[in-house]
């Protein structure tokens, strides 16, 4: 899971360019961090676990690519509380571990220990039906750099292999579900915005930490359009997004 964070400007120049025929229709699915932590542990969304069953649905449709993503945190990763001895929910500035004169500072929420490599928190829910992915993406693996998003770092340095197994077959609309809509389904769907798909969230397989409407209003903002499991159902039914 991530922090707020303060406005970034982040190097767009490493983003590849997507050139996508507005005549084809190849659909994927990208499922965010469904993880036992999550959904009922140290970290958990509330009423996570209602999203499950529309979830699982959307895996049975025909999509091109069926994409899960996992939170992947080692045990003393910059986002925990206790790797700074501070009380969780606070929050400290973080740098990028290249930025050694501490130019670019987020503010980093600090949150209980969640999602570490090797423990049942970071696996994924019960129910999920995980043996239908085709990948699973790993992010915030790296123990002093931040990723709420599926596609790069906060500082827009690192990229994940979220975009190339999606060009690999040719995706051109990218839907998205999962836990939690204000952060890293949020920061995931904007990405991809920037990657070049036409990126669709899908409501009600997803709920958020915080009830208001703030990361929606983000994202229609930024382009992201939202759906539902029976509009989108009937999308790739018919083979069309109109």
């Amino acid at each position: 899971m991530s922090s707020t964070q303060s406005p970034l400007t982040v190097d767009d120049s490493a983003v590849p360019t997507i050139t996508i025929e507005s005549s084809d229709y190849v659909p994927a699915l990208v499922v965010i961090d469904v993880q036992n932590d999550f959904v009922s542990g140290s970290l958990a969304v509330p009423e996570a676990e209602a999203i499950l069953p529309v979830v699982n649905s959307l895996i049975d449709l025909p999509f091109k690519a069926r994409i899960a993503t996992k939170d992947f945190h080692p045990n003393d990763h910059v986002s925990f509380a206790k790797t700074h001895r501070r009380q969780e929910y606070t929050t400290v500035s973080i740098y990028h571990p290249e930025d050694t004169e501490r130019v670019l500072g987020i503010q980093q929420t600090l949150w209980p220990v969640h999602c570490v490599v090797d423990t049942s928190g970071a696996e994924f829910a019960p129910g999920l039906e995980q043996n239908k992915f085709d990948a699973v993406v790993h992010k915030g693996t790296h123990p002093s750099i931040e990723s709420y998003s599926a596609f790069r770092d906060v500082w827009g340095r690192g990229q994940t292999e979220l975009s190339t197994l999606l060009k690999e077959v040719g995706a051109t609309d990218v839907y998205f579900c999962g836990l939690a809509g204000d952060y890293c389904v949020k920061y995931t769907a904007k990405d991809s915005i920037d990657f070049g798909y036409n990126t669709w969230v899908v409501r009600d397989a997803v709920k958020s930490i915080s009830s208001d409407t703030i990361a929606w209003d983000e994202m229609e903002k930024k382009g992201v359009r939202f759906t539902t499991f029976g509009d989108v159902q009937v999308r790739l039914r018919s083979g069309s997004k109109s």
